[in-house]
This record gives structure tokens, sequence and C-alpha cells, in this order.
């Protein structure tokens, strides 16, 4: 495949306009990009998971190691578009960038490895072993494919797991990740004259009972990871009252978690459910908690095999070795390692710190690079 046809499938995935939706379109030009060589051991499956939004699952070969590399196909809206100099959504290459929405985060790491795998077929490249791509849906809003996916099993077989997120243009590989807990707290009271407010219940003072509450469990987690540092809580929203001479009725606060393996997701519920019940124990409280995006941390060890098989690969063809990092942010590799099987995932890919900006873009140089890179590894680790 020559730098053209390379450059055509990004443009394209590019193009495909999948703004928290719509990947089952993106998910059938990649399937027909594959379906050439089902005489090559290669299996497509498309795995549905809503009206336009299905994942793909692409499996090359049988037997021996399963080396995984999973890209999410979903990009965030583009917002305001005067902020664009380029359609978001038709890629325009300008000096040795290409721009658009997901040109960095993700669709340059998914493109490249989608090209290297195409490329080990087009060359009747003979592998001891099996690679599987995971091609995701909903990451930006959840991780919702890769949840699926993880839970119908697709992740059990893998030995390791390639992460195609942007890492600093491929110069660092991330091991270790906090995990996320996104809460919600309602409280409801009960309405009343602001001038007499003994007949009413204030449901913002209940909220504000159970921030200092929560605070006060949360900051006995204090331990701290050698990695990842510590467990870290911000109250991240608040709303509530009706108008300002009315007791409150109702109200809502979110908060914000980022967990680390010391203290797992588990034990963060547990401490705010308790907090919940407890306040519930008192007179006129009614509060509820519900939960979104959660994430478990992802602990990693930064000797471990595959980071060294990384970086001696990066070295060997792109000239350095990669710096081991780790990350406060959350991605699908978190979902999949929840897997039956555990095996080891790192994230390393194209792309810079433009995620989510407008004028989004990723040099070309690295993109080339990655699928140089991703084709290499995947003949190191299958045939070490």
């Amino acid at each position: 495949m020559n730098k053209d046809q390379q450059l055509s499938i990004f443009k394209h995935i590019i193009n495909t306009k999948t703004v928290n939706d719509n990947e089952a379109e993106l998910a059938d030009y990649l399937a027909g990009l594959f379906a050439p060589y089902a005489d090559q051991a290669v299996k497509v499956e498309k795995v549905h998971y809503a009206p336009g939004r299905d994942n793909l699952v692409v499996t090359i070969g049988h037997g021996g190691k399963v080396l995984g590399f999973t890209g999410h196909m979903d990009v965030v809206d583009p917002g305001d578009l005067s902020a664009w100099e380029t359609d978001p959504f038709d890629a325009t290459i300008k000096d040795g960038k290409l721009y658009g929405r997901g040109a960095c985060d993700m669709k340059s790491g998914l493109a490249a490895v989608v090209v290297a795998l195409l490329e080990l077929l087009e060359q009747g490249v003979h592998l001891p072993g099996t690679i599987k791509l995971l091609a995701t849906v909903g990451e930006e809003t959840g991780n919702y494919g890769a949840a699926q996916l993880t839970q119908k099993g697709y992740a059990n077989d893998l030995d390791a797991l390639l992460v195609c997120e942007p890492n600093n243009d491929l110069h660092d590989v991330t091991y270790a990740c906090k995990g996320v807990v996104d809460y919600y707290v309602t409280a409801v009271g009960r309405a009343a004259h602001s001038s007499r407010p003994e007949n009413g219940v204030n449901a913002i003072d209940h909220l504000f009972e159970f921030a200092r509450l929560a605070k006060a469990k949360l900051d006995q987690f204090d331990q701290e990871d050698p990695a990842l540092g510590k467990l870290t809580h911000i109250v991240s929203k608040f709303n509530g009252g009706e108008q300002i001479n009315s007791v409150p009725s109702h109200a809502v606060m979110a908060g914000n978690i980022r967990t680390i393996p010391q203290y797992p997701n588990k034990a963060v519920y547990e401490a705010l459910n308790n907090t919940v019940a407890e306040l519930n124990q008192q007179p006129d409280h009614q509060l509820s908690i519900l939960y979104s995006f959660p994430e478990e941390p992802m602990g990693g060890n930064v000797k471990s095999s595959l980071i060294q098989e990384v970086q001696a690969t990066a070295n060997q063809v792109l000239g350095w070795k990669p710096t081991p990092t780790v990350s406060t942010g959350a991605n699908d590799g978190q979902e999949f390692t929840q897997a039956d099987k555990e095996f080891t995932s790192v994230i390393i890919g194209p792309g810079g710190d433009c995620s989510h900006m407008p004028n989004e873009y990723v040099d070309l140089t690295a993109y080339y690079q990655a699928i140089a890179f991703y084709k290499q590894f995947a003949q190191d680790f299958l045939t070490e």
C-alpha cells in the first residue's frame, strides 16, 4: 500500500461523521476493507450496540498468542464551527498536518492500525498467532462499546492489548491509569415561603451535609499509589431550588472521583452509599445517589515485558524508546482489562495535546510512523 492509499483510508475515516453516534457507517466501511481477505483466516464481526451504532471485531489468524489492538470510532462534537479554519468533517492537509475532528483523538490511531493490518494481509505475512482489532462505539461518553465487548467475552483470550490513543506522537507509552466515578446525589425537600423556613425542608442544606460527610470519608483514603498518586474528589456541579424566596424542595449535586488501585471503585461506592444511608436515617432527609461513567483504575508495572517489547520495537522502527507514563484519564483499555483473563494493556499512538479542540490535527509523519510501528510490533510480539 502506498502513502496515497494510506492517506485515503485515513481521510475516509475522518470524513465519516461519528459524533457520539453513527459508528455503524464507519464499521461498515472498515469491514469492507477486510472483506477481500476472508480466505486468509480473517473473521469480521459487527456487534450491534444500538441503532446506528455497531462495534467491529476483526480477527486475523488463529491459535498461538493473541495480540489486541483497540481504537474507538466515535468523536466529540466539533463545537463552535466558526472557531475552525477548516471543515471538521472534510479532512484537510496543511503544512504536513491533517486537520479534522478526530484527527488526534483518535482516528489517526485507528486508521494507522487498520492500514498496518491490511498491509500484513496484503503482503501475505504469516504470523504464528492471532491479531484482534476491537473498534468500539461510545468511548467518549462512557466506554460503552468496550464494556459490551468485554461482557460478551471478546477480550477473554487476549495476551496483550495496545490502545492506539494519542500519546505524544508515540514518544510515550502509558501503562497505568486512574479510574473514574461520576456520581449524582438528589435531595428531595419540602417547599415553603422563605419567611417561614420552619415550614419547609431545605434540599440544598441536605446536599451540603452530604458533601461534608463524603469529603470526610474520602479524605480517609489517604494511601498514595507510587505511579498514580492519590485518589482525588471534586464536587463539580450543583443545581437546586425554585426561586430566591422559597425553601428549595429539590436539589442535585454531581461529583467526580479519580480512583487508584489501593481504593478501587467498589470502595468508593460503599463510602458514598453509606453516607446517603446515614443521612436518610435523620428526620425529613430523602437522598438518593446515581453513578455514571464508572471506570476501574488500571494498575501497571513500568518494568513489564510488554513495555520492554514496545520500547524495543519502537527503537528499531522509530529510532527512540517511548517513555513510560501514567494517566489520570480513562480509556477503553480499562474496560477490556476487566476480562476473565489477566493481561497487560498499554497506550501508544499518534497525536499530541489537541484532543477535543477546534482545529484538531495530527502530524502526518506520526501517522505514517504509527503504521510502521504497529505492523512491526504485531510481527515481533507474535513471533518471539
